[in-house]
């Protein structure tokens, strides 16, 4: 049974834990500087607004809790004798989570840059800028369901390694 075990196995399970946690972090980190560049040029005309217009920092934020949480639940599955199937799964997951927070944080940045500075002109633009930050986010937690269904789909077969 060792052609079902090989010892590079391991491998792509840890570089999903990494994919997960660098691409999440990735999109967060661009959603929160896209979006608190439009909140500082906003809060110089209307300062008043600054702390009601910080959803968009906020919003991208969670998204590296998303591969945070993948990550560990990943990193719980790695073992020195694992399937290769066990591996390939791991990555698609920290790939699923990483990718698909990645998108959403490019989304949440560009929609939250212009939304905060259209909320500075037309204070009823607040509205729409949240419901299309919401679908934005939900990109991400898609990426976050489907990794926690791949990572329940990996965790049964170490027992062919024994």
């Amino acid at each position: 049974m060792s052609e079902y075990c090989p010892v590079y196995a391991p491998f792509f399970g840890t570089m999903g834990c990494a994919a997960a946690i660098v691409f999440s972090c990735l999109g967060a980190a661009y959603g929160t500087a896209k979006s608190g560049v439009g909140l500082s040029a906003m809060g110089v005309l209307r300062p008043d607004l600054v702390l009601k217009c910080i959803v968009p920092v906020v919003m991208a934020g969670i998204l590296g809790i998303y591969g945070v949480v993948v990550s560990v639940l990943l990193s719980g599955g790695l073992a020195m004798k694992q399937t290769l199937f066990s591996g390939f799964v791991q990555m698609a997951a920290g790939l699923s989570v990483g990718l698909s927070c990645l998108a959403a944080g490019i989304a949440i940045g560009i929609t939250g840059d212009a939304g905060v500075r259209a909320t500075a002109q037309q204070p009823r633009m607040f509205v729409g800028m949240i419901l299309i930050l919401i679908f934005a986010e939900v990109l991400g937690l898609y990426g976050l369901i489907v990794a926690l269904i791949l990572n329940t789909k990996a965790s049964g077969t170490e027992s062919v390694c024994q």
